[in-house]
């Protein structure tokens, strides 16, 4: 009684729980793919610089439209991407669960029955031919003889 609360319990807990609002990357998933910066992407060599005041409202132009924007594509495709990346994994769960696992199961039991088949061939075969090769040239002798 008691281990199914427990399980029940576990079960509602993986879809009600709390999301971190502050770290929404806690994997590190997007490291090294969109922390794009003004700086990333627009630079001035040395000795090439436009006007103080031109660099400032570029910088400030470029932050907030990309911040803004990217609101904006979220606010608007968000939820039908999650919906869409949910059913898709949630197919892919399916097929790795009813189809991808029992195949790969299934193929290990058959390719064991057939590997003892193989086995006994091979040894009922090869090994007295082998055996009888390797008694043949066991007689042969070789000598190495160093003229000078």
């Amino acid at each position: 009684m008691m281990a199914d609360e427990l399980s029940e319990k576990a079960v509602h807990d993986v879809h009600t729980k709390e999301i971190d609002l502050v770290n929404r990357d806690p994997k590190h998933l997007n490291d090294d793919v969109v922390k794009i910066d003004f700086e990333d992407v627009i630079a001035e060599p040395e000795g090439t610089h436009s006007f103080d005041g031109i660099w400032k409202a570029s910088f400030t132009t470029f932050t907030v439209t990309k911040y803004w924007f990217y609101r904006l594509l979220s606010a608007i495709f968000g939820i039908p991407m999650a919906l869409i990346w949910g059913i898709y994994f949630a197919i892919l769960s399916f097929l790795h669960i009813w189809a991808v696992v029992p195949c790969i199961r299934s193929y290990l039991i058959e390719i064991q029955c057939i590997s003892r088949v193989y086995s006994i061939c091979i040894h009922t075969f090869c090994d007295p031919l082998f055996e009888a090769i390797g008694r043949v040239f066991s007689s042969i002798r070789a000598t190495v003889r160093k003229e000078i």
